[in-house]
């Protein structure tokens, strides 16, 4: 099969790109750059340096040539961001989107795997874990944002024939087992590298936004999936869609605190790691849990590398093997 990646240099993106290249299908990818790398792409891979915000460029690279399924990880993606600067997101990942939404129809490309978010559930009235069909509540504009594009995929769908997964994940972290890709923001913003580099004394004492949340040490609650998982679970998704779109949530099924993954980085590091208590950031609930159950019904699809040490541990070897990320 032949498919185009969205945001396949960013982190989560070029993880699929290898599964997708591990299970021998052959992969075009889309990034603007403005976060990924193109040292998280493989020799070889036909790359596209496209904004989606230009949908003339966009409406171009869907018609090159046949594609079977497009992967769209692409967007901006930080809740706290999203809290100072709403319409932003809503601009650049509602409008991106619709560009390539409406290029797959236009060149008759029917299936599309979207990324969206847990963060669909941001509101304080919901279960944990949390099945896919859970009330919608977005809890900040950027969970917001991608809500919409659900929205937009289900009207595709029902007018035009784009079927599409939605798959709602929780937190993806750690690195490829192999060592082939890692994580690497700038600035990082994400847990477990921030911890990870405490580790390595390459920035100092770190904060934990919010200890007074109800949980069992204070601090917020996240479920924690291997991105090798979540490749994965990719792969399955497009298995799913030939018939009809399907909404799911991914996720390991597991809650770890901000205190457990800075416990886990001291396990693997051996090292010991100075945080204080900092207040609590807005839009951040105090735990987000996936229910998978239906996904991993459907597929069979089950998570086999998201144990906290496992993922601490492949991402440290990384991180410690790239001081510069993608920059070394």
């Amino acid at each position: 099969m032949r498919y185009l990646v969205t945001g396949g240099a960013g982190f989560v993106g070029s993880h699929a790109v290898l599964g997708l290249l591990d299970d021998g299908h052959e992969v075009v990818v889309l990034d603007n750059f403005s976060t990924g790398h193109r040292g998280a792409i493989p020799a070889g891979i036909d790359v596209h340096h496209v904004d989606l915000m230009d949908a003339a460029a966009t409406n171009a690279v869907l018609g090159e040539g046949r594609f079977d399924a497009v992967l769209h990880f692409a967007a901006i993606s930080l809740v706290g961001e999203s809290m100072a600067d709403p319409l932003r997101y809503f601009e650049q990942n509602y409008i991106s989107s619709l560009n390539l939404i409406r290029a797959c129809i236009t060149h008759d490309v029917r299936k599309l795997v979207f990324s969206s978010t847990a963060a669909l559930f941001g509101g304080p009235e919901r279960d944990d874990p949390i099945p896919h069909d859970a009330p919608i509540d977005p809890g900040s504009p950027y969970g917001e944002s991608k809500f919409m594009i659900e929205r937009v995929l289900h009207w595709a769908d029902r007018i035009h024939g784009l079927r599409s997964a939605c798959l709602r994940y929780f937190n993806a972290a750690g690195a490829d087992v192999a060592g082939r890709a890692g994580e690497d923001h700038r600035p990082e913003t994400h847990l477990i590298p921030i911890v990870i580099d405490a580790a390595l004394g390459r920035r100092p004492a770190l904060q934990v936004f919010g200890t007074d949340y109800p949980t069992h040490d204070g601090s917020c609650v996240r479920d924690y999936l291997h991105v090798g998982d979540l490749a994965t679970a990719y792969l399955s998704a497009l298995t799913q869609i030939d018939e009809r779109s399907v909404v799911y949530n991914i996720g390991s099924g597991r809650g770890y605190s901000n205190i457990d993954v800075i416990r886990s980085v001291e396990r693997v590091s051996g090292r010991k790691i100075p945080w204080e208590a900092a207040p609590r950031r807005g839009g951040d609930p105090a735990t987000l849990i996936a229910d998978s159950d239906a996904f991993r019904r459907d597929t069979g699809w089950t998570p086999r590398l998201s144990e906290l040490d496992h993922i601490v541990e492949t991402a440290f070897r990384w991180r410690e093997a790239h001081p510069e990320g993608y920059g070394l």
